[in-house]
């Protein structure tokens, strides 16, 4: 069976994945860019064009950074990862932080209260929005995947709500070494993780540190 992967998902020393009060302007709250400027100047992330044009660093981040893509078939996301926005949809006009060509390149299904139609995108992006526990979801994705991986992209609230439903094959955190002290926090409610997977740790020269988390035989 395909297996389920977290990839490039940082969170600060004291647990945060993300900052408090998220925004349009800001979509990590008070956190800004701290959480994730480690992966700015990686290949696989300015090869998205989403931090300039250079050809980026070949070092130990890119090593990690670039391994969320080979052998993804779908990616399952939360509402407050496609966007800002609470509550039913004033309308549809808002498609994602990523423009008119998104990154994933793949079927992506939205976790909300609120579903709404299937968004087509440029290079291959479909977004799909339901209303769904993560097991429904998961089988959902598996299904659009055809046979390939699921990568959980986020925010702290899906990742650990499919952690806490057993579901995560493979884990990549990457802890940041700042101190939030106030947002999403990813391990509440998850003590004795540990058990399930074995851990591997690799620091880098940017000062963050790549946690690999993998799945323990059932």
């Amino acid at each position: 069976m395909s297996l389920v992967r977290v990839h490039n998902f940082s969170i600060s020393l004291d647990g945060f994945g993300t900052g408090e009060g998220q925004t349009l302007e800001a979509p990590f709250g008070h956190a800004g860019s701290r959480l994730v400027e480690w992966a700015f100047e990686t290949r696989t992330f300015r090869g998205m064009g989403l931090h300039g044009e250079s050809a980026g660093s070949s070092g130990v981040d890119e090593a990690f950074a670039s391994a969320w893509k080979p052998g993804i078939g779908a990616e399952v996301m939360g509402r407050n990862k496609f966007g800002p926005h609470r509550g039913p949809w004033e309308d549809h006009e808002w498609k994602g932080w990523w423009g008119g060509n998104p990154v994933f390149h793949t079927p992506v299904v939205v976790l909300t209260h609120h579903p709404r139609p299937v968004l087509e995108m440029e290079g291959g992006t479909t977004f799909h929005f339901v209303d769904a526990e993560p097991a429904a979801a998961l089988a959902q994705a598996r299904e659009l995947a055809g046979g390939l991986d699921v990568r959980i992209g986020g925010g702290v609230t899906t990742v650990r709500a499919f952690l806490e439903a057993d579901l995560i094959d493979h884990l990549h955190i990457v802890l940041v070494p700042i101190v939030l002290g106030r947002g999403e926090r990813l391990w509440d409610s998850l003590e004795g993780l540990e058990q399930r997977f074995a851990i591997e740790a690799t620091p880098s020269p940017s000062g963050v540190v790549h946690l690999i988390l993998t799945r323990r035989a059932r």
